[in-house]
């Protein structure tokens, strides 16, 4: 299983994902942090994307992927990584950290980090 970032779960959904993310992505399970879906839903309301987190389509995507919900460990985690960010971003991180999944993202920051899995591509 993989954990995406934000701008990469709406590259793979506008198609726009890089060669070798593509194929990262076709060969394993999704899965996002809760905090990556409250992203969707303010880039959305902000015009930033199009997307309607209403539609049927929109909630066949979500079905398939799983959704690491926020709980206490991710959120201390989050304070405990060796980057500075944004704290979706945190989160985000924390969550790969915590649940060992590695982590799909073009952040330069998060790519150097230590401690936070990576799915390289």
């Amino acid at each position: 299983m993989l954990n995406l970032d934000t701008h990469i779960l709406l590259f793979a959904l506008d198609g726009s994902l890089k060669r070798a993310e593509h194929a990262m992505l076709a060969s394993e399970p999704w899965s996002i942090s809760a905090i990556v879906l409250w992203e969707v839903a303010k880039l959305a309301q902000m015009g930033r994307i199009a997307i309607d987190l209403g539609s049927p389509e929109f909630a066949r995507v979500f079905a398939r992927i799983h959704v690491w919900p926020l709980d206490l460990a991710i959120c201390q985690k989050s304070t405990e990584l060796d980057f500075g960010s944004d704290p979706a971003d945190g989160l985000i991180a924390a969550t790969s950290v915590v649940h060992r999944v590695p982590l799909v993202t073009r952040d330069k920051k998060i790519r150097r980090s230590k401690l936070v899995p990576l799915a390289i591509s």
